[in-house]
């Protein structure tokens, strides 16, 4: 059976299902940018969005911290501001390793960016794209809904019991325990109790998979 291990434990699994931004791809910078940008345009505390962005689509993210504003036309400013932004984005230490060892058809990706944006982040940062990528686009309800990761696995063939999720915010954890799914918190984004889980790792480097 397949395993993703670190020194210190080891998981059984049939496949790794894995978030980008922050546990794939480091794109901080961006966001950071993106995002300030659009609160003091609006007048808007970027540090408490920043509290409940993470994992979210930026959708659910406007109409939550500011029904007040057109939220389609607010979407369609930050769409264009994150596809121009791709100076900086690198992947997070270990992801190339971890991927180039995982065979195409025990991974995926499941991600609250929309396609053409997971696609130009995922190239920027010279990782591979998945041969399932779940996007924004491809669901109806985003994190802390399990629907994105229940798709992944179906895609792949795999039982969601047998899958084991990285994930670096707290919606995305839930969404992975919500489709009866293992998660493993990776500590990029937030080091805090925020991402309490029985599983955890500071970044990908610690992390091994092997063909036992």
């Amino acid at each position: 059976m397949p395993v993703l291990a670190t020194p210190a434990w080891r998981l059984e699994c049939a496949a790794v299902l894995f978030d980008m931004d922050g546990t794939l791809v480091d794109s901080s910078r961006c966001v950071d940018r993106t995002w300030r940008a659009w609160c003091a345009r609006h007048g808007l505390d970027a540090e408490a969005l920043f509290r409940v962005s993470h994992g979210r689509r930026n959708h659910e993210t406007v109409a939550l911290v500011a029904p007040h504003l057109d939220v389609a036309r607010e979407v369609a400013d930050l769409v264009r501001a994150e596809e121009a932004c791709l100076d900086g984005i690198v992947p997070v230490p270990g992801a190339p390793e971890l991927l180039a060892a995982l065979p195409r058809d025990r991974w995926a990706v499941v991600t609250s960016a929309w396609r053409r944006l997971a696609g130009l982040r995922l190239r920027a940062a010279g990782l591979p794209e998945p041969g399932v990528l779940v996007t924004a686009d491809d669901v109806a309800a985003g994190k802390p809904d399990p629907e994105g990761y229940l798709k992944a696995a179906a895609d792949l063939g795999v039982e969601p019991e047998r899958c084991v999720v990285l994930e670096d915010a707290p919606a995305g954890l839930a969404a992975a325990r919500a489709a009866g799914m293992r998660a493993v918190a990776v500590r990029t984004t937030m080091g805090d109790g925020r991402l309490a889980a029985r599983w955890s790792v500071d970044d990908l480097e610690a992390l091994r998979y092997e063909e036992d």
